[in-house]
């Protein structure tokens, strides 16, 4: 089944990031990834262990980014990471799911070589989040699910107009961050993806 994943990103967040998460968990979206990976780790914990405490309520997948060590304290069991963190990472014993962002075929053959359990792939349409920078289109996309054996999540600017085209790649689901963070009405986002299907 089609899943939609939510990322963070408090910098579009329109209001209170954490009544923002709320508010994603009470539409039932397969899990949000907590990208604040620009915030030093003492506060980045701090975060997470208030946006777990949501999740946890809402019965909501929480993936936290980047700071492992922060998830092994808090018993979280989800992590992602860019590339580039995750082949410096070490032992990544005791997490159910690992992720990894890749942008070419070769990031993502990496990624199945670094045993992780899924991957983001992106960015496939032009988005605000990388203005200026043409998508790699779906194509590319396609070429990725092919090739690897490990779930494909579509990312980047992704709408329910396009999210068709995205699916004839195959992909396992989507990552939203800009519309999840400005919509004002969520729920009528996230359904319009579900609806679009």
């Amino acid at each position: 089944m089609f899943k939609i994943l939510c990322v963070t990103n408090r910098r579009l967040c329109k209001g209170d990031l954490l009544e923002r998460i709320k508010a994603l968990a009470a539409c039932h979206v397969d899990g949000i990834i907590l990208r604040e990976k620009d915030l030093p780790e003492r506060e980045y914990y701090e975060l997470a262990k208030k946006a777990q405490k949501i999740c946890v309520r809402a019965e909501m997948p929480l993936i936290l980014h980047s700071f492992y060590q922060s998830a092994r304290a808090l018993g979280v069991k989800s992590i992602h990471f860019p590339l580039s963190i995750l082949k410096e990472a070490g032992d990544l014993s005791g997490f159910s799911a690992i992720g990894a962002s890749c942008h070419s075929l070769e990031d993502a053959r990496e990624a199945e070589k670094l045993g992780c359990s899924y991957i983001t792939a992106g960015h496939i349409f032009e988005t605000d989040c990388k203005a200026g920078i043409a998508g790699r289109g779906t194509a590319f996309l396609s070429d990725i699910c092919k090739s690897i054996s490990l779930p494909v999540y579509a990312i980047g600017g992704i709408t329910p107009e396009n999210l068709c085209e995205v699916l004839s790649a195959k992909v396992t689901g989507i990552c939203v961050m800009s519309g999840a963070m400005t919509s004002p009405d969520i729920e009528k986002y996230i359904l319009s993806f579900r609806e679009a299907i």
